[in-house]
């Protein structure tokens, strides 16, 4: 049974952690849940290799408690949308585990050995990680954002969506790229609405609200959203290089 060290951060909340073989472990759901992943179970289940159940003594007893190593915490940064994650990633790697290290938790290497075989293990396992980030499709990349999101986005939001994850591009030049190829309608009181054909495929919906004139009467105005669904299509055709 093992002991449990806890780390407190204000932004990100309580992360347990333990020794494994002489290495620290990080209670998965912990981590996964500071990375902001909606479903913190099933993100450690799809994305983390070397997961460990352990029987843990916890303030309310002895628990069974899934730990991961440190390579599955850069495998759940790569892949948390969270705007604060390399924050979490400093942390952690910057803080937590020299603070482990220090207290004696952590097995520092013992011989000259010992100490290249770490270097050489951790220069491994950044290069299997920079190969994979770099070999990713875009689906891959923005799934846990997108693929499942009810919440449909301004085309202006869209725009800041794509920019924040490399490819520049800003609202007007999106509106017109979209109008260029057929998404929007070009011309009339329904320009920049979105084509029946793209509403149907689901990658738009139009959202419609009552405003009341100064004279009180009622119009309706027409927003055009871009849904889940079309989200992470234009996402995957920009950032897939086939805009």
């Amino acid at each position: 049974m093992n002991e449990l060290q806890i780390f407190e951060n204000r932004e990100f909340g309580s992360v347990r952690t333990t020794e494994i073989d002489g290495k620290p472990y990080f209670s998965a759901v912990d981590i996964a849940e500071a990375l902001g992943y909606a479903n913190p179970r099933d993100a450690v289940s799809r994305h983390c290799k070397g997961v460990v159940k352990r029987d843990t003594l916890t303030r309310g007893g002895q628990q069974a408690i899934n730990f991961i190593p440190e390579g599955d915490i850069y495998r759940l940064v790569v892949r948390s949308n969270l705007p604060s994650a390399e924050r979490f990633e400093s942390w952690v790697f910057d803080e937590v585990i020299p603070e482990i290290r220090k207290t004696g938790g952590y097995q520092l290497p013992q011989t000259y050995a010992e100490a290249l075989r770490a270097l050489a293990d951790k220069a491994e396992q950044n290069e299997k990680l920079t190969a994979r980030i770099e070999t990713m499709r875009p689906k891959e990349i923005f799934a846990d954002a997108v693929a499942a999101s009810r919440t449909s986005i301004l085309i202006g939001e869209l725009a800041k969506l794509i920019t924040q994850n490399g490819y520049e591009i800003g609202q007007k030049r999106l509106f017109s790229w979209m109008r260029e190829h057929g998404y929007l309608m070009k011309y009339g009181e329904s320009v920049n609405m979105p084509t029946q054909r793209y509403v149907q495929q689901g990658l738009f919906e139009i959202k419609e609200s009552s405003v009341q004139n100064a004279d009180g009467s009622v119009r309706i105005t027409k927003t055009t959203k871009v849904t889940g669904k079309g989200q992470q299509y234009f996402i995957n055709k920009f950032l897939g290089g086939i805009a």
